[in-house]
C-alpha cells in the first residue's frame, strides 16, 4: 500500500480522533456542570480516546476507515456520543441546550487555535499556502512539514465537524442547540416535533451540509489567509 496514503490515513485519524474526543467530553462537562453526572460517571468526560472508542467502536474506529479508504478517499465519517438522562434534558431544556452546544462549541475554539498557529506560521514564513487539500505544506524534509500538514487537517476538519452539528436537525446537536431560543415550555414542543423525523433529519441535514460545508471552509481558509 502506497506509503504517502497510511501517513495520511494515520495524520487524519489522529485529528479525528481527537477533535471527536474533545467534542464529547465537551457534551459530558456541560452536562455535569448543569446537574446531569451521566456522562461523567460514565466515563465520558474525558480526552483519553479510549471510553469514546468503547462506547462507539463502529462510529469511532469502522466508519472512518471504511470512509477513508472507500467514500471519501482520504477524508473521515465517523460519529462517538456522550449518554445523558432523558428526563434532566426534558426537565431543563435550555441546560440540554447548552450541553448540546458544547460539542460543537469545542469545535470551534480548536478552529481558532488552529487559525492562530496557521497566521504565525504564515506571517514567519514557516508555512506555505498550497491550492490543494490540506493547503498548508512547509519545507521538505523539515518537521515543519508534518506540522503545517496536522494543523492544516485540525483547522479543516473541526470546520466540518462544527458546522454540520449545528445543523438545527437531530440527531444533530444543532437540534437540541436551538431550544436555548425558545421557552422552556415552547422548547419542550419543539424538541417533541424535531424527534419525530428520526433519521430522516440525518439524510436532511446531510443533503444540507453538502449545500454550505464547502461554503464553510471556503470562509473559514479566506479568514486564515487575510
Amino acid at each position: 500500500m502506497d506509503t504517502q496514503l497510511i501517513s495520511e490515513f494515520l495524520l487524519m485519524a489522529l485529528v479525528f480522533v481527537f477533535s471527536t474526543t474533545v467534542h464529547e467530553a465537551s457534551h459530558a462537562l456541560a452536562a455535569k456542570l448543569g446537574g446531569d453526572p451521566t456522562a461523567y460517571q460514565g466515563g465520558q468526560m474525558t480526552l483519553d480516546p479510549l471510553p469514546h472508542i468503547k462506547r462507539s467502536p463502529i462510529g469511532m474506529v469502522v466508519v472512518p476507515i471504511v470512509s477513508f479508504f472507500f467514500l471519501f478517499k482520504g477524508w473521515m465519517l465517523g460519529w462517538a456520543s456522550a449518554p445523558y438522562d432523558p428526563y434532566w434534558a426534558n426537565r431543563h431544556p435550555r441546560r440540554a441546550s447548552i450541553m448540546a452546544l458544547a460539542g460543537p462549541a469545542s469545535n470551534f475554539l480548536i478552529v481558532l487555535v488552529s487559525l492562530i498557529i496557521i497566521r504565525i506560521g504564515l506571517a514567519n514564513d514557516w508555512f506555505v499556502f498550497s491550492n490543494t487539500y490540506p493547503f498548508l505544506d512547509g519545507p521538505h524534509g523539515s518537521f515543519i512539514k508534518p506540522v503545517a500538514n496536522l494543523v492544516s487537517h485540525f483547522f479543516t476538519l473541526n470546520i466540518i465537524l462544527g458546522v454540520f452539528n449545528l445543523i438545527p436537525l437531530p440527531p444533530l446537536d444543532g437540534a437540541q442547540g436551538i431550544l436555548i431560543f425558545f421557552s422552556e415550555s415552547k422548547a419542550r414542543e419543539i424538541s417533541e416535533k424535531l424527534q419525530s423525523l428520526g433519521m430522516f433529519g440525518l439524510v436532511l441535514a446531510w443533503i444540507i451540509f453538502n449545500g454550505i460545508g464547502g461554503r464553510a471552509i471556503n470562509f473559514g481558509w479566506s479568514i486564515a489567509l487575510w
